[in-house]
């Protein structure tokens, strides 16, 4: 955090140089009487020392350090704000994929009036204490509807894993939610064999199964995810989209909890 905030401090000190030589080169003079400053008009012919103008600027950002805070905090509202309303367009045209895809898992009631949408990883460390805080949820609001998207971005044993995980899902959508807590809950890392485990736990059939991982539709299921993913700017996991806001991180029960009364008095 502290390196982003250095190097982000870094781009504004020099974007503040860049601005300040340019606004002092085009038309004011900064000259020193005593130890106040005056700005007189430049003539055409006025020759300004570069060298000058930027020993001004570090001179006054080192005594003023607090500038270069206040201009990275500013910028990262602005950024907060434009990207919160590129996430109002993403889903209002992408309500379907997001709230409705026939490859999500759906846990809590399927009718709720409120829907919380969760991008996860079955290897995600965050995700898997995040697990306590879906369940506390929903069991806490029975109108709650509870979608569990797959978004495996921590190599290729999420990504198998994510796979018989779909597969189990088409095959027996009533036992999805079982299936998500044994694997996500569960010790050591989630893999393909780990989860076909779980799987065959719950009675699935090993043959059909490994048949069904075959279906190319789980492929383009995916492709789906990381493009809506990649719209709405998440890039870890997990992450939520509830109502019309993208919420990001592990923020606990009480957060999201929030969040999902918002939503609820938007209704």
């Amino acid at each position: 955090m502290n390196k982003a905030i250095l190097l982000g401090t870094t781009g504004v000190a020099a974007a503040l140089a860049m601005l300040a030589f340019g606004f002092v080169a085009g038309s004011p003079q900064v000259a020193k009487a005593g130890t106040a400053q005056t700005v007189q008009t430049a003539s055409a012919d006025t020759k300004i020392d570069r060298t000058e103008v930027e020993g001004i600027i570090r001179d006054y950002l080192l005594k003023n350090p607090e500038v270069l805070l206040e201009v990275q905090e500013a910028l990262e509202a602005k950024q907060k704000e434009e990207q919160r309303i590129a996430s109002l367009g993403v889903i209002e045209k992408a309500k379907s994929e997001i709230f409705n895809s026939t490859f999500d898992g759906v846990v809590g009631n399927p009718k709720g009036k409120v829907t919380i949408v969760e991008f996860y990883d079955y290897n995600c460390g965050f995700c898997k204490r995040a697990i306590d805080d879906m369940q506390a949820l929903t069991k806490a609001d029975p109108e709650l509807r509870f979608v569990l998207k797959e978004f495996p971005i921590l190599g290729p044993d999420s990504q198998k894993a994510s796979v018989v995980s779909m597969a189990f899902h088409l095959m027996h959508p009533e036992k999805y939610g079982e299936f998500h807590n044994a694997l996500l809950g569960g010790q050591g890392r989630a893999t393909e064999a780990a989860a076909i485990k779980v799987a065959l736990s719950l009675g699935a059939d090993e043959a059909k199964l490994r048949e069904k991982m075959k279906d190319p539709t789980i492929t383009e299921a995916f492709a789906k995810t990381f493009d809506l993913a990649n719209k709405l700017a998440i890039t870890g996991t997990p992450s939520y989209v509830v109502g019309n806001e993208v919420v990001f991180g592990a923020l606990g029960q009480e957060v999201l909890a929030e969040k999902i009364e918002a939503a609820k008095a938007a209704l």
